[in-house]
């Protein structure tokens, strides 16, 4: 290749060209424009514009020898392996680096360590945490080990791994705040509606102290737990999270964190959408704020079978319903809906209601008066999908029944045992001598009552169809925790101490966010397994002086990768130079 250009009255532009062979004869190639003389001054901060181009043309030229380079590799059958030295290491990591450092992770460690005296490597340190989080899974004393399976070696130890949780434990606002501010850089986010949620994690120990307490398990274990509220914003992408005490009412976990969104993240117009288990009276008033201006809002779950009498009464009311995505208001009535024929469709009514309500505010109990829109759903698939679930449940029962059951408590909501009851007297009113276990046929019909009904109170004035579909986005936020615990197995959870149980899920939260932009640079069509696998699969056999011979096998999700970051390793080898190249452009943050 070589340096090319072409004058004008006013400027000269430089390009690189080729000579290539077409049908018997040699034609000049233009490979890539490098700009104006003006352009290349001023964008890359040089006075020369023309040997800035010779450069450029020497690296080309050089980055295609290496490409076009061959390797020889002798073996003997007769020689040992060299004692303790690694062969093997990772490159799938790469990925995630580029978006660590895309996300200014490096900038945030930078900043806090001017804050703190500490002499490690902090920036180190927290992204093999997030690496290993990702692909290799362990305690803190593993991800330690296996960041040594990475092309670049960690230059740090392990205590300081330790004392480096405190310093993220204490930063933690910061980080949360920061981050959210930098990823502004890599696209917007959407933040016009926000899902909150809470789920908890457990600890395999006995006594509870500090925030592990022993509460309501998501798992129903018998363990401490600590709970955690997370923000997540219309990709999901996780926002902000919290951390709080086992035993404590999730419902109030969303207020503080709220409130720090809109002091240290800048935000002050969403709306927040919650599922029923968050939507107290307390966090609805609070989310109904400067309703004229649309400055805050609320759309949250609301349980069928607690609405109030007349309510409920106007729910199951067959008449008055219209059809989700017609485009017109031509009204139905569900008495009169085909099984077959209206099986996929939606079906909605909607009233505004205003009603005094118990709030808390300041540790005080007032009366407020609250206004809301209350939008009904149906659906025959819905309804039908409740009760073959229902029956399974019924199934389950009358075994229990039959088998002798010894008693009908139960203690989650969907325990088949709601629907066992069990007499201790006889039919005169005597103290039985045996108790009587039998189904309650009248509980299975109350309950069938509700089926295919679904409810959602909003402060917003937006069409019920909207509302709908926002909604229905909060599956999302259920994701990101299952990632969490399964893939990224973040429990259960050994860390005894409350800074270093903070820190840990800092970087759970954070590599959740990591892996959110790759899921998105690859357009969401693969899953969270297929993803990660591939990365861990993505091992390198180096040859000392030589290069990295990729061991993966190459697929459509390898090509899709490289694809989407801009460099590619899926070559036969991968010379030492070019390796290193690659490592070192995975760590350029965004311009």
């Amino acid at each position: 290749m070589r340096l090319g250009w072409t004058k004008t009255k006013y400027s000269i532009s430089y390009y690189v060209q080729k000579t290539i062979y077409v049908d018997g004869k040699n034609k000049s190639m233009v490979v890539k424009r490098l700009g104006s003389e003006k352009h290349i001054c001023e964008t890359y901060g040089v006075t020369d514009a023309k040997a800035w181009a010779k450069e450029q043309v020497r690296l080309m030229n050089e980055a295609e020898q290496e490409d076009a380079a061959v390797f020889q590799i002798e073996f003997s059958a007769g020689k040992d392996l060299p004692m303790d030295k690694q062969r093997c290491f990772n490159g799938g990591y790469l990925f995630l680096q580029q978006i660590y450092y895309e996300l200014g992770l490096n900038a945030i460690c930078a900043m806090i360590r001017t804050r703190h005296k500490f002499d490690y490597n902090l920036n180190a340190i927290l992204s093999r945490l997030l690496y290993t989080r990702i692909l290799f899974p362990s305690s803190k004393r593993c991800s330690y080990k296996d960041s040594f399976r990475f092309i670049e070696q960690p230059d740090f130890e392990l205590h300081q791994v330790y004392r480096a949780l405190s310093v993220l434990a204490e930063e933690s606002d910061y980080i949360q705040s920061r981050l959210f501010k930098n990823s502004l850089r890599i696209a917007e986010r959407r933040t016009e509606v926000i899902y909150y949620d809470c789920t908890n994690f457990y600890f395999e120990i006995e006594e509870a102290e500090d925030d592990k307490q022993y509460g309501l398990s998501k798992e129903n274990r018998s363990l401490p737990i600590v709970e955690m509220g997370l923000f997540m914003d219309r990709d999901g992408i996780p926002l902000a999270f919290c951390i709080h005490p086992g035993n404590e009412n999730e419902q109030k976990t969303l207020i503080p964190l709220e409130k720090k969104l809109i002091q240290k993240f800048d935000m002050s117009k969403f709306v927040v959408c919650t599922d029923a288990g968050l939507s107290s009276a307390t966090n609805r008033y609070f989310n109904n704020y400067d309703k004229a201006d649309g400055t805050r809002g609320f759309i949250t779950t609301q349980s069928v079978k607690k609405m109030k009498k007349h309510l409920e009464k106007w729910m199951m009311e067959p008449d008055g319903w219209y059809l989700h995505g017609s485009g017109t208001k031509k009204t139905y009535s569900l008495s009169e809906l085909d099984e077959e024929g209206d099986l996929e469709k939606i079906f909605y009514k909607s009233r505004w209601i205003k009603e005094k309500v118990d709030i808390v505010l300041d540790g005080k109990t007032q009366k407020k008066e609250l206004e809301q829109q209350l939008i009904v759903t149906f659906s025959l698939k819905y309804r039908n999908y409740l009760r073959s679930i229902r029956n399974a449940q019924v199934e389950r029962a009358m075994k229990t029944v039959e088998g002798g059951a010894k008693t009908v408590e139960h203690k989650r909501q969907n325990d088949p045992k709601r629907f066992i009851k069990a007499d201790h007297a006889t039919a005169e009113g005597e103290a039985a001598e045996k108790t009587r276990y039998y189904l309650d046929e009248k509980a299975i019909e109350k309950e069938e009552m509700y089926d295919g009904f679904y409810a959602v109170c909003t402060s917003l004035d937006d069409e019920p169809e909207v509302i709908v579909k926002v909604n229905k986005r909060r599956w999302e936020i259920e994701e990101c925790f299952r990632i969490m615990k399964s893939e990224f197995e973040a429990r259960p959870v050994y860390l005894q101490r409350k800074e270093r149980i903070v820190a840990h899920f800092i970087t759970c939260f954070i590599a959740l966010i990591l892996y959110r932009y790759l899921e998105k640079k690859l357009d969401n069509k693969y899953t969270c397994s297929q993803i990660i696998h591939t990365l861990q699969e993505m091992d390198f056999l180096k040859y000392e002086g030589k290069g990295y011979q990729p061991t993966y096998t190459r697929t459509e999700l390898t090509d899709a990768l490289h694809e989407a970051f801009g460099f590619c390793t899926s070559k036969e080898i991968v010379p030492i130079k070019k390796m290193k190249k690659i490592c070192a452009d995975t760590k350029k943050p965004l311009t």
